[in-house]
């Protein structure tokens, strides 16, 4: 899980030794308050990418902090809700004909980025592309685990026999010590960075539950029951806010834990906090972070155009898992109403504590979706025409 959880802080401009660090803490925290019983490693989320990006370059890192510890406290949120309510009617709030969209929007609303970043070096971007997909499609056991580390180390690899890597960037990884602290930062409380990143939570608080779920059927339990994913949610937050107060990315659970777990058959959580460790280590390595910023747009643009396409399949996958149906002009409606609004550069002004904020992309359109889901009235297959009766 190495290759995902320091791409993400790479892309969005934050430091992949912090993410690393805070990672590794954000892991054992996990564990620590889930009483070592679920086997699951935290990592950078994807979901927070474009919103994050997007914070870094308009207001700063540590307005991106105090965005990312807000939405862990979203994630709190839906603990006590999970236990007050139960995660059934919860989730009916956010179905997927909400949650699907909304990721796809996450996933091509990055889609320029990506091609920005290989229209640097077209070859490069190529090269490193048709590596990660070999590895995905043809390659063994743990090789086709990790298809973005696979092509992000061949990229770097052609860029060194090449001379595509800077000067500079070879004279950083030099100069740079072997250990050493890394550049912490304290993140500061922006409300309109609150506003573009918190909303992503409803998204990754369905990702939690359905990490949740396929990791205890991979292991042999149930821990919706054992530890509760109210604390599971609680333990994700609390994980998530001890990254982003650290100055990393978002901290969260993701599919590449449950694929190496099912791969390796090792399903001790203790074995997972020893890799919470060495997260850790890795993260006080100077040398590490120089080589890892030294990485050319090339190969960056090539991992990003796999992997941002990877995110807008996976909600499509969504749709087409829970089946639904566009026959029915409400599911048209509230699919159409998001993926326009997401990627269509729409904005919304809001005042909260005669602060002015704007929603928009991602936040408007799943915050549209969820309105839209509540509101419009079921219709029957027959028909299609609205239900009458009450539920």
């Amino acid at each position: 899980m190495f290759g995902a959880t320091v791409l993400v802080p790479i892309l969005v401009g934050l430091s992949p030794s912090v993410a690393l660090f805070g990672a590794g803490v954000a892991t054992l925290l996990f564990h620590l308050l889930t009483r070592g019983q679920v086997p699951i490693f935290l990592g950078s989320s994807f979901a927070f990418i474009a919103p994050t990006a997007l914070v870094v370059k308009e207001f700063g890192p540590a307005a991106a902090g105090g965005g990312l510890i807000a939405a862990g406290a979203m994630y709190l949120l839906f603990s006590g809700l999970v236990k007050l309510l139960g995660v059934g009617r919860l989730l009916r709030v956010f179905p997927p004909v909400v949650t699907g969209p909304v990721i796809i929007v996450i996933g091509l609303g990055l889609s320029s980025v990506a091609v920005n970043q290989a229209k640097t070096n077209w070859w490069l971007a190529l090269v490193t592309l048709a590596a990660a997909v070999i590895a995905s499609i043809y390659g063994k056991g743990l090789f086709r685990m990790i298809p973005i580390l696979v092509g992000v180390v061949t990229g770097y690899v052609v860029s060194l026999l090449t001379g595509q890597v800077t000067q500079d960037g070879l004279n950083a990884i030099a100069a740079a010590p072997l250990l050493g602290l890394p550049d912490f930062h304290a993140p500061t409380l922006d409300w309109r960075a609150v506003a573009i990143i918190a909303p992503v939570a409803v998204v990754t608080f369905i990702e939690h539950v359905g990490d949740v779920i396929v990791n205890g059927r991979v292991v042999g339990k149930n821990f919706l029951e054992k530890p509760g994913l109210s604390r599971t949610l609680f333990a994700d937050g609390l994980a998530n806010m001890s990254s982003a107060a650290l100055g990393g990315p978002a901290a969260t659970t993701y599919a590449e834990n449950t694929g190496v777990l099912a791969l390796t058959r090792v399903y001790d959580p203790r074995v997972l906090q020893i890799g919470a460790v060495f997260a850790v280590l890795f993260g006080c390595s100077p040398k590490l972070a120089a080589v890892l910023k030294s990485l050319p747009q090339g190969v960056l643009g090539g991992v990003s155009i796999l992997l941002f396409g990877m995110i807008a399949s996976v909600g499509i996958r969504t749709l087409s898992e829970a089946r639904i149906d566009f026959a029915h002009s409400r599911n048209l409606i509230i699919v159409s109403l998001i993926l326009v609004l997401g990627l269509g550069g729409a904005a919304f002004p809001i005042s909260v504590a005669g602060t002015s904020l704007e929603l928009h992309g991602m936040a408007l359109a799943a915050l549209v979706g969820i309105v839209a889901n509540l509101i419009l009235p079921a219709q029957t297959p027959e028909t299609d025409e609205p239900e009458r009766t009450l539920h």
